[in-house]
């Protein structure tokens, strides 16, 4: 791919914000020298790694690559035997380790996609037994761990505690009769050698070996023959050191000459994956798309936004060539955004064949041999070259070499000189490169370039929309119509003067003024006719809104209508499985009085009673009515604390704990729950009627031919249904009826949660009730109380 275009397009700059992401050296490297591929299988292929590379940093949450630091010819020299230092063993630790992470971190993945870099990272190496080496013996760029080997150990151990006697032999020197003759109260060094600074007049009063004197002449260096032999000793075990800290490095060595190919490998591969990653993260970090390539010259590009522009004021533009035509014409005012367009077809091409995703909803783009563009001003003082003569030296090296497989990208051909010949060798050019069937997109203010558009096949007109009544550009592309230029509306805009502007319009032709007018009228219709189709398609979308929230209402009265059928029928099962069973026990008792041999009057007598008791029990269920307190919205002024509400969300009464007058809440107390709810949903009793089970049997008697009749009148009340029952005490067969009445009230209530007290025992009433839970429709889910709720002995229910 020619410089050229890569400049032109500014994919540079892009390489360059990617390489931003990159992790190694070498990754960024790898990305600025990046060249477009012109084979559509390879652009598919690192299309697809930078995919795969997507999932894995942002699904998987796979790390990126590990540094290290860039190598030069550490790894050559460990080949040929060389011994390495410190310093480049620890960059070679930092490359086993990357490269692990990097090959582990990908096999472990379970995800059938990712199939390229599974293929990448197969051509990793790495050892651990060396990785893990180098960074237990080596400390830093220049020590090696005293556990590097037993022997050093040793031998460090003997140097450091020779040290300590020679530093106490010599301190006794400094504290002694001796200290009268040295310079400084100090031990120092000399040659590696402990020494003491004696003054020159006493030289001769300490025996030992001079090493050094200082430059005034003043002090001599001297090493007392009492701590001459530990010195030699010294020097001899830290030679020895030396040696077997060279030993330890050129082991290592070794061992890194012996897979020097496999690192050099590792580098390679890994760069790559780096870059990789780098495209990855732009391409998140941007919202891109994987763009779908061919290698037709076909382009599609949806909301495409050009990547140099900032994101929150970048106007997304859609376009389209390469299959009904294969030039695009686009026209419009000065700073509408023709030049960017055109840009961004090449780029995001350029972008595709380096494997890059682009900024678009969705974008379809094809691969070149070559990309021509003639952008901007190229006037050379240096090689004589006018504007004019810098385009056309550009146009003739285009005209020269195009093909079918060319994307051509010209702006303002044909400018840059007179008008009139300027407009027919645009139009002759144009004409040349539809019939070598190359791809482009050209703009152009020339009217006589747009009337040829609309005449020759395999070029469109496009137009960068412009709003007549502000006169600004809005920076949004339509295909198949021009654009008009508005120069005279821009200017007058700016605030030229009106006379000029009626000589300049007077100068121009009556065809031209005719064109332009048509052109923009057209426009001014056409964005007339598309506002009022928004329009009418921003109603259509809400009346489908309200038509399916009306379906959602219907579904839902449905379900409460579902509901409430299946709470009735459990209810008058309910009744009739009570009143049976109630005069089941009656009929026994009666049937067990005349199964006696002799029966007494006493015996009649309790017959006849328990008869007139089976009687009653069919009054009760004819003559059961409901007696309903009566509620009326309360007030803020209702609402205080020991106040008794009725909650209609949950269908209960309770009594007021707190209340929030800011915030217009309340805190409720219903049985053994608390609820927080709003004012507006409470309300305050009013003429209740305390009807209750008359336990006590109100009885008339009523004398009637000397027979007593009792008459019982029975006022059971509807009670609102509660957040628990108690089955304590009941065995399983006892308390399932119960529990299922219970959980059918509840359904009616629309309750939520409801608590099923139990107790612990022996545990077999609460697995009953957990089985019978788990096949009951009604039943979402249950578990046991928490702590401060009833815990084992306590099953708390989520109602569906």
């Amino acid at each position: 791919m020619n410089q050229r275009a890569i400049e032109s397009t500014e994919l540079n700059k892009i390489l360059a914000l990617v390489a931003n992401y990159a992790v190694l050296d070498g990754g960024k490297a790898f990305l600025l020298q990046t060249q477009p591929m012109n084979d559509v299988k390879e652009a598919k292929k690192q299309l697809k790694i930078t995919e795969e590379c997507v999932a894995l940093l942002f699904t998987h949450g796979v790390a990126k690559i590990e540094y290290f630091p860039p190598f030069t010819d550490e790894i050559g020299r460990a080949k040929k035997g060389s011994a390495l230092s410190c310093a480049e063993f620890l960059k070679i630790g930092a490359l086993l380790r990357s490269a692990r992470i990097a090959r582990t971190s990908v096999v472990n993945v379970n995800d059938e996609e990712v199939i390229s870099i599974r293929n990448l990272v197969d051509a990793l190496y790495y050892d651990e037994n060396l990785e893990e080496d180098i960074h237990t013996k080596i400390l830093n760029d220049t020590e090696v761990s005293d556990y590097a080997s037993d022997k050093l150990y040793m031998l460090r151990k003997e140097i450091r505690l020779l040290n300590e006697r020679i530093r106490v032999r010599l301190s006794e020197y400094l504290s002694g009769s001796e200290g009268k003759y040295l310079q400084d109260g100090i031990v120092t060094m000399r040659d590696n050698r402990y020494v003491l600074p004696v003054r020159a007049e006493y030289k001769r009063n300490i025996k030992g070996f001079i090493h050094d004197r200082s430059a005034s002449g003043a002090t001599f260096f001297i090493e007392p023959e009492e701590v001459l032999e530990m010195n030699n000793e010294l020097r001899s075990l830290m030679l020895d050191e030396k040696e077997e800290v060279e030993r330890i490095l050129g082991e290592l060595s070794r061992r890194a000459g012996c897979i020097a190919e496999e690192l050099i490998t590792d580098i390679s591969v890994l760069e790559e994956m780096d870059a990789a990653y780098a495209r990855a993260e732009y391409a998140y970090k941007l919202s891109c798309v994987k763009p779908e390539i061919n290698d037709k010259g076909e382009i599609f590009i949806e909301k495409g936004r050009h990547p140099l522009i900032d994101r929150k004021k970048v106007v997304p533009v859609s376009l389209a060539l390469g299959k009904e035509y294969r030039f695009l014409l686009i026209s419009g005012p000065n700073t509408g955004g023709k030049t960017v367009s055109l840009k961004m077809v090449g780029l995001f091409s350029l972008m595709a064949m380096c494997g890059l995703f682009v900024p678009a909803k969705r974008a379809v783009l094809s691969v070149f041999d070559e990309i021509y563009c003639d952008i901007g001003d190229a006037q050379s003082i240096e090689e004589s070259l006018s504007t004019f003569s810098s385009h056309i030296t550009n146009i003739i090296h285009i005209v020269n070499n195009v093909n079918e497989k060319s994307l051509v990208l010209i702006d303002e051909l044909g400018g840059g000189t007179d008008p009139d010949e300027g407009q027919a060798l645009a139009k002759a050019i144009i004409s040349y490169l539809l019939k070598t069937g190359a791809a482009g997109v050209i703009t152009t203010h020339y009217t006589s370039l747009k009337e040829f558009a609309f005449s020759a096949s395999g070029i469109e007109n496009a137009c960068m929309e412009f709003d007549a009544n502000t006169l600004q550009p809005l920076y949004v592309m339509r295909i198949g119509l021009p654009g008009s230029s508005n120069a005279l509306g821009i200017s007058r805009r700016l605030g030229l003067k009106e006379s000029i502007l009626n000589e300049a319009l007077s100068n121009l032709s009556v065809g031209a003024q005719k064109f332009e007018n048509i052109v923009r009228s057209a426009e001014e219709s056409r964005i007339e006719a598309e506002n009022a189709l928004h329009e009418s398609n921003r109603l259509k979308d809400e009346w489908k809104e309200k038509l399916a929230q009306l379906q959602k209402d219907q579904e839902k009265l449905q379900k409460e209508r579902d509901k409430l059928q299946v709470s009735a029928r459990a209810e008058a099962r309910r009744i009739i499985n009570e009143r049976a069973s109630q005069a089941e026990e009656l009929l026994a008792e009666i049937e067990a009085i005349f199964a006696k041999q002799t029966v007494t009057e006493a015996d009649l007598i309790q017959a006849r009673t328990l008869k007139n008791k089976l009687g009653d029990k069919v009054f009760d269920t004819e003559s059961e009515e409901l007696i309903r307190p009566q509620y009326v919205l309360a007030t803020e002024k209702d609402i205080y604390v020991g106040a008794k509400v009725y909650v209609k969300n949950i269908n209960q009464e309770g009594v007021v704990q707190k209340t929030r007058p800011e915030k217009k809440e309340a805190e409720i107390l219903c049985g053994n729950i608390r609820i927080r709810s709003k004012f507006s949903d409470l309300s305050i009793v009013i003429g209740e009627e305390k009807a209750q089970t008359v336990k006590g049997k109100k009885k008339l008697w009523e004398k009637n031919n000397n027979d007593a009749v009792e008459v019982r009148k029975t006022l059971i009340p509807k009670k609102s249904p509660t957040l628990e029952i108690n089955v304590i005490g009941m065995t399983v067969h006892e308390a399932l009826p119960d529990v299922e009445a219970f959980i059918d009230a509840a359904v009616i209530a629309n309750l939520e949660e409801v608590r099923i007290v139990h107790g612990v025992g022996t545990g077999k009433l609460r697995a009953g009730i957990h089985d019978f839970l788990r096949g009951h429709k009604n039943v979402e889910e249950f578990r046991f109380g928490k702590y401060g709720e009833g815990e084992t002995g306590v099953t708390i229910v989520k109602i569906k």
